[in-house]
């Protein structure tokens, strides 16, 4: 079949409401005062394609989302933006995951998330997902509903490399449920990129930084590459990144490049925006260094802004 999406982003579908400045203000007992509050679309899938969208890739998301005031949000602005949401579940019975960020000065932040990202009642299947029209399949939150049930990511991973596509991950840490990497044993090797950050890597390897980021930053990577995925880049957030794998002509690569030096503002969806610029030098055929560069260029513009997109 004709292969008339480039990537496909499963996961979640969130609205941001991001605070910066909050905790630098006490403007009287009960009242504080931010620098900006704002509200964002958001979540892995939606960043992912969002970015890909604007870069003239044909992105396409696949989600559950409610009817309510959030999900009409997400509705409108995912298709102002370009992205096919003909794979999105739109349920009334599901109230649409909104996410509270607290961005701090230094453009770090911390997140508070409801038992709504559990997304109950909405589970992809590969039939619906359509994943032999695209080129590119990427688990935009794995580890995270709704790919936090073993035998769903199974049935999706297997599906979509029947179709040829390359399979892609970007890991999350578990809230509510929780996958054992073991239980995942035959669904590593069908796995060709994977993209933790550096607290994802730690836990998911079992591997602590101790003296010697980049060593550590090494073991992560071979544990990964141990487990059967080709290629692991590991975000690093100010370190930058770290990429473990082969090029197409065989060639083993390891590439440490650093994070490129910008004023940080927010940075939320940083690492969304680092993977889909990756993804866009893949189907660009670009060699592993190449496609990293992309993603770091990607990501070092979004974290000048408020929001991930």
């Amino acid at each position: 079949m004709q292969k008339t999406i480039d990537v496909l982003c499963i996961g979640q579908a969130v609205i941001d409401c991001i605070t910066r400045g909050q905790e630098a203000d006490r403007h009287r007992e009960n009242v504080y005062r931010a620098d900006r509050i704002e509200l964002h679309i958001g979540g892995d899938a939606v960043n992912e394609s969002v970015a890909l969208a604007s870069m003239g890739y044909r992105a396409a998301i696949a989600c559950g989302a409610g009817t309510d005031l959030a999900g009409n949000l997400l509705r409108g602005e995912l298709a102002r933006r370009g992205v096919d949401i003909s794979r999105v579940e739109w349920m009334p019975q599901l109230v649409t995951p909104i996410a509270q960020l607290v961005v701090h000065q230094d453009g770090g932040r911390h997140s508070i998330n409801s038992r709504a990202t559990m997304l109950e009642g909405y589970l992809p299947v590969p039939e619906s997902l359509r994943l032999q029209e695209a080129r590119i399949v990427s688990l935009a939150s794995l580890f995270r509903a709704p790919l936090d049930r073993a035998q769903t990511v199974r049935q999706i991973v297997t599906a979509a490399k029947q179709t040829g596509a390359i399979i892609t991950a970007d890991t999350k840490l578990p809230t509510f449920r929780e996958i054992r990497m073991e239980e995942l044993a035959d669904v590593w090797p069908m796995i060709d990129y994977i993209f933790p950050n550096e607290k994802e890597a730690s836990y998911y390897t079992g591997l602590q930084i101790t003296e010697g980021k980049e060593e550590a930053f090494w073991k992560m990577t071979e544990q990964f590459r141990k487990y059967g995925v080709k290629n692991v880049v590991i975000k690093a957030g100010a370190d930058g990144c770290y990429v473990h794998g082969g090029d197409a002509d065989g060639s083993a690569v390891k590439i440490h490049l650093p994070a490129l030096p910008v004023d940080v503002v927010d940075s939320t969806g940083a690492g969304d925006n680092f993977v889909a610029g990756f993804l866009s030098g893949i189907l660009q055929g670009k060699d592993l260094q190449t496609c990293a560069l992309s993603g770091r260029e990607r990501a070092a513009a979004s974290i000048t802004r408020m929001g991930a997109n």
